[in-house]
């Protein structure tokens, strides 16, 4: 059964909750979020925190799926740029399907739900998102649509002698 999306859902302790559940686990896993396992909910706590406060300032939005259970179980945070010169394209963070829904689509599901969301945003001509080199994780977005426009070798340290590269991809909304 497909996920259910909603952008700007209400922020109550039950969503709260979720994402930062849903988040732990993702991270756990070995997902690409700023995190490396093992981490618990409270390391991950104070990211949530500052993704919350863009969000009541109006700086980002919440793009989260629901599985049939009701649990979250996918989340991208669409952050505008405050930048004058960079207000036609959007940064997609916090891109994550939670571990038991891999394999079943749900990833390119939740970027098109961003991609709507984001043509939905008046002025919005472009995504751009980052990745972790070394895990494959370019060829899926560009699989999705979208394109390698710049690389950094080894900006990313996951462990001593582990670094990864830093990869930009865009997505051109028009």
């Amino acid at each position: 059964m497909p996920l259910t999306f909603t952008l700007d859902p209400a922020v109550d302790p039950a969503l709260r909750d979720g994402v930062l559940d849903l988040w732990t686990d993702v991270s756990n896993a070995g997902g690409s979020v700023g995190f490396v396992p093992p981490v618990t909910r409270e390391t991950i706590r104070p990211e949530l925190v500052k993704h919350l406060v863009a969000m009541a300032e109006g700086r980002a939005r919440l793009l989260v799926g629901h599985d049939e259970e009701g649990r979250v179980a996918a989340t991208a945070f669409l952050t505008l740029n405050t930048h004058r010169l960079m207000t036609h394209w959007l940064w997609l963070y916090t891109v994550m399907i939670h571990p038991r829904h891999q394999g079943r689509g749900y990833g390119r599901d939740l970027l098109a739900a961003a991609a709507g969301a984001a043509r939905g945003i008046d002025g919005i001509e472009a995504i751009r998102l980052t990745c972790r080199g070394g895990l494959g994780l370019e060829r899926f977005y560009e699989s999705c649509g979208y394109k390698e426009v710049g690389r950094v070798p080894g900006a990313i340290r996951v462990a001593p002698d582990d670094d990864r590269d830093d990869v930009f991809m865009l997505l051109p909304l028009t």
